[in-house]
């Protein structure tokens, strides 16, 4: 069996008094996509702000190809190698394009390689090309969560995280962005992905975690859990 990259054993993490995540066990391989899906407050973002340093633990254990990374800080985090596409793209709007995408290459090795994976982000999406020295405020918000996306491949990670890449896109540019990814898995790349389109999630990986307040209920093989009743009912309408 491929050895996990990314593995989290028993995570607790929340906000204040309000506890989000209860206890989270799951693991990522290397060369897996992997969906974690569930309702809405179920404990999907509060998961990657955990992994990625933003909330602190309460409990549990984070870990990276073997190596605890549990409490380190977002920056440490980065240059261990994971990217982070948070919800809402977070983009800087009065900056251009290509100056979001810079921002991505944050580690000594991604700004020594810049040019090398700024050519594979254009490559993946040839608008970001074309729209380059326009301002990322202006952009469609397909256009920009290429961008979102194209910036953390800036960085070079092993792992990319993306929570809700299909949110407010219309069905043909949540089509482009899913055979981007399904193109940068090719390339290798690891990827951990937080999706409110569960049809679309369950299709695109290859294994998932079922979350549900703040706790995994269900896991396995994709299309197993596409089969699985209770997923049909509970999030598929069927």
């Amino acid at each position: 069996m491929t050895p996990a990259l990314l593995r989290l054993e028993g995570v607790q993490a929340g906000y204040g008094d309000l506890i989000a995540v209860r206890d989270v066990s799951l693991e990522v391989r290397r060369g897996e996509i992997v969906a974690l899906v569930g309702s809405n407050g179920a404990g999907k973002t509060t998961t990657l702000r955990a992994i990625c340093g933003l909330v602190p633990l309460r409990g549990g254990r984070v870990e990276l190809d073997g190596v605890s990374i549990t409490g380190r800080p977002p920056s440490a985090v980065v240059a261990g190698g994971i990217a982070h596409v948070p919800e809402g793209r977070q983009l800087f709007p009065t900056m251009t394009v290509l100056e979001n995408l810079e921002l991505g290459a944050r580690t000594a090795e991604s700004r020594a390689r810049r040019a090398e994976t700024l050519a594979r982000v254009v490559e993946l999406f040839p608008r970001l090309g074309e729209r380059r020295r326009q301002l990322a405020g202006t952009l469609s918000g397909g256009e920009q969560q290429m961008v979102a996306i194209g910036r953390a491949l800036m960085a070079r990670p092993r792992l990319l995280m993306l929570d809700e890449p299909s949110l407010g896109l219309a069905p043909v540019v949540v089509g482009s962005i899913f055979a981007n990814l399904t193109a940068i898995n090719r390339d290798g790349l690891t990827i951990l992905l937080v999706e409110q389109n569960v049809l679309r999630a369950l299709r695109l990986s290859h294994r998932a975690y079922v979350l549900e307040n703040g706790a995994v209920t269900l896991t396995g093989p994709s299309a197993t859990l596409l089969a699985d009743e209770r997923i049909r009912r509970a999030y598929l309408g069927r």
